[in-house]
């Protein structure tokens, strides 16, 4: 098995064979908790425009994403995990667009499979990817809008290429903290009103989740699917 770790929107149009689109902060972690709390699907697209064509073809289905971190004006949800704990979203539909983890979906046209994932998920993808034994492997971290790099996707790429490997990072929970002094600091920014504090720790909640999203194309669409493993 080859891995190759790559970088922001170019790494997306460069992945081949099974590729695993990564966003920390916060896309993926984000699709991680809905899935836990009872989404059903989720379809993630590239453009507004997608995003309002889809929610009116879709029946009670939620507009959810952000534009520099902020929350889209008339979508029902932002990009922040913290404010969907404990709501019950059983069989609901989500349409979600982003500045970084959807576009990287949208350029990664040469990829065989697609997956996404972070640090909430990040054993269960890898463990899903040495079920299936790809000849390539390409994790991509989408950085910040897809433009600029990131430890926390840089981290996430690397746990997931330790445990392919079948070595792990032993310290990888200690790494994921220090991602506070780090891309994470914005989160305990008193005077930051986009990032708030709650969504750091549920970021960095190494492993929380036994299962990977899976993305495969339906009508033309984009679609992610939860998969137990």
């Amino acid at each position: 098995m080859e891995i190759r770790i790559l970088e922001l929107l170019d790494g997306a149009k460069k992945a081949e064979g099974c590729t695993v689109i990564i966003d920390v902060f916060r896309a993926f972690s984000l699709e991680a908790y809905f899935f836990h709390q009872g989404v059903e699907t989720i379809y993630p697209v590239s453009s507004l425009e997608s995003a309002y064509m889809m929610h009116h073809q879709i029946r009670d289905s939620l507009l959810v994403g952000e534009r520099d971190g902020k929350k889209i004006e008339d979508f029902d949800y932002g990009n922040s995990p913290s404010t969907i704990i404990g709501q019950d979203f059983t069989g609901k539909t989500i349409i979600h667009t982003t500045s970084a983890g959807t576009q990287g979906l949208a350029n990664a046209t040469n990829a065989t499979k697609l997956l996404v994932a972070s640090l909430v998920n990040s054993r269960a993808t890898a463990q899903y990817i040495k079920e299936m034994n790809p000849e390539v492997v390409s994790l991509v971290c989408m950085g910040w809008s897809g433009v600029r790099h990131t430890e926390e996707d840089e981290l996430c790429a690397l746990y997931i290429k330790s445990l392919l490997e079948g070595t792990s990072l032993e310290d990888i929970k200690d790494r994921a903290l220090q991602l506070r002094y780090q891309e994470g600091k914005k989160f305990f920014d008193p005077n930051n009103t986009i990032f708030p504090e709650d969504d750091f720790w549920l970021c960095i909640d190494v492993d929380a989740f036994p299962f990977a999203m899976v993305v495969s194309k339906q009508d033309e669409h984009l679609v992610v699917h939860k998969v137990n493993v």
